[in-house]
């Protein structure tokens, strides 16, 4: 007898909208968006907004906002809708209300009556015995008389979900197959006292009424794992589940020190990346190398070609250091494959208040459109375009003194008007001109290009450092570099 197809893929990416988005969660994003994409499948965008003490509707809209400038697409969720609506976990109580009830008319699930006092007096003692110190099944097989005294002293109990007495072994698409001991996965709370479902209850009852064929998340869940598969065949034997979903953990994301990147980490927060002026491209393609290569000799690609090679069972388990100095050189290759066109819209909101230092009518757009190709291949991220073009529309540069005093040694007043003097005479519709006249400024002095033309840099730009010489003095103009050459002059010998 041929076995049933298997079901189309649909996995989900469920974020609570506490804070900035963290890198971490983008990668896990990331991964559920390409396997879904590689498998014509459905991502599932879903808001586990339970906790009202740590959610905001601030939050909530970053989120849809970070989605949204990742260039993730999903499928169902926030702002689209679909067949499982609603996809906010606080609009559907009522529902997890009704399956914690039909777990416990059933025995999957019991009241617990245990004080937090009483816990922990039984950890420790377990503790000191040498014996696991997970919950030890105190209020599974209460009498009557039991729940009846517990309830004349008041107590409010919490539901626990009651595992199986069994070993639990299943797949995991990037582990391999992982054993866990019944001793190791002790009974654990669905419901809260006050009625509020935990975690434990509604990420997979929304997984199964949903329709989750893949669960692909952080490697920090793992050990949740063989409780939710023991949870799911009790939906399953409820009617509630049609099957168990498959799990993939990812690895950590580790920062400085081997440690797991937190979000106190300043590199861990996404806001970070957009406010410098990273291509969503560019720092999706660096995320997706935390734990996954599309080959051992390419780096750089397209969110299109991984979406074509992306496998999860390709994901190495282990863990993948953050290396911000990786992301920034893969980000400035991302913004050297843009079309020149693309690239100046993209760095505009750098071009003008609260990051330009220039008056918006000293903003010359035939100026800037010329000098964005020469920018466009020195970039790392597109926030540094304004100190590299701010000469262009300043009315005088801005000065650093360690690059004046760096560039300006003795002698640099009388090269300077050597250079000036030639300068003046050059062709000004031709940068190799231009270089012509510095180079020959240089040989009167006894100086080598790279020697000459660092005061004319400084003179004109006020840095030692930026965008081809010789193309931006062209762009900014005869009579503006020679007024700025007079002015460092007049510096000089003051």
């Amino acid at each position: 007898m041929a076995s049933a197809p298997a079901p189309a893929v649909r996995v989900r990416f469920c974020p609570s909208p506490t804070g900035n988005p963290h890198v971490g969660l983008v990668r896990t994003a990331l991964f559920n968006w390409a396997f879904a994409k590689h498998h014509q499948g459905t991502l599932v965008f879903r808001i586990e907004d339970t906790d009202a003490a740590r959610d905001s509707e601030e939050s909530y809209g970053q989120l849809l906002d970070s989605m949204r400038w990742l260039g993730f697409d999903w499928d169902e969720g926030p702002e689209i809708g679909g067949p499982h609506a609603p996809y906010r976990q606080s609009q559907r109580m009522d529902l997890y209300k009704e399956v914690a009830g039909k777990l416990l008319d059933a025995g999957h699930a019991y009241h617990c009556y245990c004080s937090q006092e009483e816990l922990d007096t039984r950890r420790e003692a377990a503790r000191a015995a040498g014996k696991p110190s997970g919950y030890d099944g105190h209020c599974r097989d209460l009498t009557a008389e039991q729940v009846a005294g517990y309830q004349a002293q008041g107590r409010t109990p919490i539901v626990r979900f009651r595992m199986p007495d069994e070993t639990i072994t299943f797949t995991d698409l990037v582990r391999g197959e992982l054993t866990f001991t019944a001793e190791n996965v002790p009974d654990y709370g669905i419901v809260r006292a006050n009625g509020a479902p935990l975690y434990t209850l509604v990420n997979p009852v929304d997984d199964a009424l949903m329709e989750i064929t893949h669960v692909l998340r952080g490697e920090d869940l793992l050990s949740s794992t063989p409780r939710q598969i023991a949870l799911y065949k009790a939906l399953t034997e409820l009617g509630i589940a049609k099957r168990t979903p498959e799990f993939g953990h990812l690895p950590y994301v580790m920062g400085e020190g081997n440690k797991k990147l937190s979000k106190r980490d300043p590199e861990s927060s996404l806001n970070l990346y957009r406010e410098r002026g990273f291509l969503p491209e560019g720092l999706l393609n660096y995320l997706s190398l935390l734990g996954w290569s599309l080959s051992a000799d390419q780096d750089i690609f397209t969110m299109d070609e991984m979406v074509a090679a992306f496998e999860v069972s390709d994901v190495n388990p282990n863990p993948a250091r953050f290396d911000l100095k990786k992301c920034e050189a893969i980000n400035a290759d991302h913004i050297r494959l843009l079309d020149v066109k693309d690239f100046t819209e993209r760095c505009a909101p750098w071009l003008k208040a609260p990051f330009a230092p220039w008056a918006p009518e000293d903003f010359d757009e035939a100026k800037w459109h010329a000098i964005a190709p020469h920018a466009q291949t020195r970039l790392k991220v597109l926030s540094e375009i304004t100190d590299n073009v701010d000469f262009l529309f300043l009315p005088e540069p801005v000065f650093d003194e360690a690059s004046w005093n760096k560039a300006m040694k003795e002698g640099s007043d009388a090269l300077l008007r050597t250079a000036r003097e030639k300068l003046e005479s050059a062709d000004w519709t031709s940068p190799e001109s231009l270089k012509e006249a510095v180079l020959a400024a240089g040989e009167a002095h006894g100086l080598k290009l790279g020697k000459a033309q660092a005061p004319v840099r400084v003179a004109v730009t006020g840095r030692t450092i930026g965008l081809p010489l010789f193309e931006s003095l062209e762009i900014l103009g005869r009579e503006r570099t020679l007024a700025r050459v007079d002015a460092a002059l007049a510096k000089l010998t003051a």
